[in-house]
């Protein structure tokens, strides 16, 4: 029996996926739990409509990142640290700190987003990428000074 995955199962199927399974395992587990519905003309429209949502849905959530991309590149980030012997600076600039930066600017971005490839421990400026969406990264500048 083919069936539609409805709900992702581990080592089973995606949501999305069409697949030929055993009549009794489609019927009395995955249909009635809730995981499958059976292939027919009804299930695969609903199935390519909500195809085409998703994918409407991709396409504005990339129109998104990339205007947000655009504005971050823009922006430059000043953070005021306090120095030692010689300007080295206490402690470093924190993921944490560039989220709270980022919202009084007005953004909202999550920490999770910000890729750091090295600790900020230095005075002068840096750059730190944020990633925005599946494969849009945006450079922000950030100016560290004492």
């Amino acid at each position: 029996m083919q069936v539609i995955f409805i709900k992702d199962l581990r080592k089973q199927g995606k949501k999305g996926d069409i697949k030929t399974v055993a009549d009794g395992y489609a019927k009395n587990f995955l249909i009635k739990n809730g995981y499958a519905v059976p292939v027919n003309e009804k299930n695969m429209n609903n199935l390519q409509h909500e195809k085409a949502r998703e994918e409407k849905q991709n396409q504005e959530n990339r129109k998104l990142a990339e205007k947000l991309k655009k504005e971050l590149e823009k922006e430059q980030l000043e953070f005021k640290v306090k120095t030692g012997k010689d300007d080295k600076v206490f402690g470093s600039i924190s993921p944490k700190q560039i989220k709270e930066a980022l919202e009084q600017k007005g953004y909202k971005i999550d920490k999770k987003q910000i890729e750091l490839q090295s600790s900020i421990t230095s005075l002068g400026y840096h750059k730190v990428i944020i990633n925005l969406y599946s494969d849009i990264y945006a450079e922000v500048n950030i100016h560290v000074i004492k």
